[in-house]
């Protein structure tokens, strides 16, 4: 697989990439999803005869406190594996009492690491093929010579760790909105192949949750859709673009699924109330499809569950779930890999000792980011020897890490050419694509009085108000005058007060036409919004909300004319919805998830399917 990759570096775009931007490159879906299947069932069987020396022999060597190592993802703060910039190394030292990235490899012989921008780590493409190379150099300096998995969460939309010039891609609500395994397939490939030639081997998506709660606060827009089927087939196909077409491993999380609540698991425990029949109808199927299609990795959930575990145990630390359910009813017997050990979901009932050591006992492979490192690994050696852990239950799950990282030929070759990224990283030919797949995604919801498609020609002035984040108005604003259209911008914010909403009522009465920018307007700390676009729209003035995140916002406003749905507020995202406003694209996104009114959640205000044309 390796000769694969190293020739995909070399020349840019891989041919199967360049085959699917041209629309060619998948057969219909059932045939597709067996042909990938048993592609991705004879790679890994291949790989793994290959691998199986290296692996037993490797194990065989390893101390205990370097197979525990293994066990352990965690980030590095520093734009370089060796970095000595003193507000780094402040961090690395207040957290693991090390300088950089290279000396907590060598303090704990990690099995990989994970970059965030927060830790300083993804500031451009060159200085990321970098750090990715050093942190090798230093995996490889250890007396095992083991090369380190490097992750990232770059799922699309609105989680992405590696921005411009990375090419954007849609996310996956976006995505499951255009109904085209094709379109969430290549999205996989583009942004794989770009991963890779960074270094990064390991990428935390496809997210294989089936969003049927509009409530989520944090899922949503990440969620293909709240179709258990269509989420299937879009996590299958995203499994083939990474692994297949890029050479990458992906992990679909968060299992056993993370979509109907109303609580985030970053700040307290979600309990899922879910039958053992509704799991098994609603959650199951998507992360089956990535099994099936030969999915290397899957992260877990911090979520109760009580008809899969009745214990109260979140699904992190069951036995029942992640050995019972996820190993041995489902047939799973790749990686699996908690979500952040950070996150308040897991720590609560036992706190941070137990947590690494319960995890282990349930079945998972690798901990992900322990918010006390040092008391994690000790935890993790003292369970070994006092026998609460045996030493046959760690070398399970080495065996399970060093096979991942021979079969993505790590062993061979882990380094990359940082001469390369640019052929490979923000290419034109990827920055096209991404923008023609999101172009398929925008969704027209309501049109009354065929208010849309505006014409720049015939000279109407534009209000663009509202809120969103990352200066989504002035954005907006701006690929409107590229337009030739006249926009002025008055952005109220997120949750405008009164003084607020009085100055856009002022200023849409002296423009012709009111843009509107809705961010999750459905959350009660947003709702200012809402009283926005209400007095917007009795101005008697055209008004057009354009939701950049959650389509749900209509609910709270539903007598605004017109409404567009972006799914998110990246640059491709903006680009699609002015397009769509002005006519230059058809809008041909249809809504992937149910939006039911605000009163009611069981009455249906626009159906799954919804979306109109021009």
């Amino acid at each position: 697989m390796r000769d694969t990759i190293q020739t995909r570096r070399r020349t840019g775009i891989g041919a199967s990439i360049a085959v699917a931007l041209l629309g060619l490159c998948l057969a219909p879906a059932s045939t597709a999803s067996t042909a990938g299947t048993t592609a991705a069932a004879t790679t890994t069987a291949a790989a793994g005869d290959r691998g199986t020396g290296w692996v037993r022999s490797t194990l065989a060597r390893m101390t205990l406190e370097e197979k525990v190592g293994q066990l352990f993802m965690t980030q590095a703060y520093g734009e370089t594996a060796d970095t000595q910039a003193p507000a780094d190394v402040a961090l690395n030292q207040s957290t693991y009492g090390v300088d950089n990235g290279a000396e907590l490899i060598e303090r704990y012989k990690l099995g990989g690491v994970i970059y965030f921008a927060w830790s300083n780590n993804v500031n451009n493409p060159d200085q990321i093929a970098g750090l990715s190379n050093g942190m090798q150099d230093a995996a490889l300096d250890q007396k095992r010579k083991i090369p380190a998995l490097v992750a990232a969460d770059q799922e699309g939309g609105i989680v992405a760790r590696v921005g411009p010039p990375a090419t954007e891609l849609p996310g996956n609500m976006a995505l499951g909105a255009t109904r085209s395994t094709e379109d969430a397939q290549t999205a996989a490939a583009i942004s794989g192949t770009e991963l890779d030639a960074l270094g990064i081997n390991w990428n935390f998506a496809p997210v294989a949750d089936v969003n049927v709660n509009p409530a989520n606060p944090v899922i949503g827009v990440r969620s293909f859709s709240s179709d258990p089927t269509l989420a299937a087939d879009m996590t299958a196909a995203q499994v083939r673009g990474y692994q297949d077409t890029a050479g990458i491993a992906a992990a679909a999380k968060h299992f056993p699924g993370h979509g109907d609540t109303a609580t985030d698991s970053h700040t307290g425990i979600p309990i899922i109330d879910h039958t053992r029949e509704e799991w098994e109808t609603i959650d199951k199927p998507p992360f089956q499809a990535a099994i099936d299609q030969g999915i290397r990795a899957i992260m877990t959930a911090h979520i109760v569950v009580p008809s899969l575990d009745p214990s109260g145990d979140p699904a992190t630390l069951s036995k029942p779930i992640m050995t019972g359910i996820l190993r041995q009813e489902m047939g799973y017997d790749g990686v699996v890999i908690t979500d952040s050990l950070a996150m308040q979901g897991v720590r609560d009932k036992y706190g941070d000792e137990r947590v690494p050591v319960l995890a282990l006992k349930a079945g998972v492979d690798m901990l992900l980011m322990p918010p006390k490192f040092d008391l994690a690994y000790n935890a993790v050696l003292d369970a070994v020897k006092s026998g609460e852990l045996t030493e046959k239950r760690i070398n399970t799950s080495v065996k399970r890490i060093l096979r991942l990282k021979w079969d993505l030929g790590l062993v061979k070759d882990p380094y990359v050419d940082v001469s390369d990224v640019p052929s490979v990283v923000g290419t034109p030919e990827h920055k096209a694509a991404a923008q023609e797949l999101t172009d398929h995604s925008t969704t027209l919801v309501k049109n009354d009085g065929d208010l849309l498609p505006l014409a720049p020609e015939d000279g109407q002035s534009v209000l663009v108000t509202g809120g969103g984040i990352a200066g989504t108005t002035a954005k907006v604003a701006d690929k409107i005058e590229q337009r030739g259209a006249s926009a002025d911008v008055l952005d109220t914010g997120t949750n405008p007060n009164e003084a607020q909403i009085n100055a856009a009522v002022a200023a849409a009465q002296t423009h012709d036409v009111t843009v509107v920018v809705s961010y999750r307007a459905w959350q009660g700390s947003y709702a200012g919004q809402r009283e926005l676009v209400r007095r917007l729209t009795a101005t008697g003035k055209p008004v057009i909300a354009v939701a950049v995140r959650d389509p749900y916002d209509i609910a709270y406003y539903p007598e605004v004319p017109a409404y567009l749905a972006t799914y998110s507020w990246t640059g491709v995202s903006l680009e699609s919805a002015v397009k769509v406003l002005y006519g230059e694209v058809v809008p041909r996104g249809k809504l992937p998830v149910t939006i039911p009114t605000a009163d009611d959640p069981d009455t249906v205000l626009y159906p799954f399917g919804h979306g109109l044309g021009y």
